[in-house]
């Protein structure tokens, strides 16, 4: 019988390749945040694809406490905290479903108020399969006012406090 003085691990080495690719193409790479918002169901919505540069994030809970980059921000405290930001920093805004409107108005008008116009609202795709939990005339009511609100010409823009009257 012949003796073995080596084992010849190119074999494992090739084994577990493989399954470190089938690990890495399986897997989900969909960062979740600490915060438990549940967004807004809505039908026509697109992937987010987060820009290049520093996004600052913005959310509102069930409860209505506001949370910057997920630290807890006080209302009040808004124009302190906004101040510095440049008005072409891209903010994403997170809203949960059961939040209260007002809170979501006030900080829309904060945003406004420091001339912070690059939103983008975050929501999820409605499954076909599932009833919306709001009726359908409430999204297009939120959806007509976002597009109201931040319609992107400047000579009709809500934002500039230019008129065209």
């Amino acid at each position: 019988m012949k003796r073995f003085d080596d084992i010849n691990v190119i074999p494992l080495i090739d084994v577990m390749l493989v399954l470190l690719a089938v690990v890495l193409t399986s897997a989900s790479f969909i960062v979740q945040d600490s915060l438990d918002i549940k967004l807004p169901e809505t039908e026509s919505t697109t992937e987010y694809v987060p820009p290049k540069e520093k996004v600052v994030n913005f959310a509102i809970d069930a409860d209505g406490q506001l949370f910057m980059d997920e630290k807890p921000t006080q209302y009040p405290a808004l124009p302190t905290v906004l101040k510095p930001l440049n008005p072409k920093t891209p903010l994403v805004i997170k809203v949960d479903d059961k939040a209260e409107f007002g809170r979501f108005i006030q900080l829309v008008d904060a945003l406004k108020a420091h001339n912070l116009t690059n939103l983008t609202f975050l929501t999820e795709k409605r499954r076909a399969n599932r009833r919306p939990n709001m009726p359908k005339r409430t999204h297009t009511s939120l959806k007509a006012f976002v597009l109201t609100l931040f319609c992107t010409a400047r000579r009709s823009s809500p934002l500039s406090g230019n008129s065209t009257a």
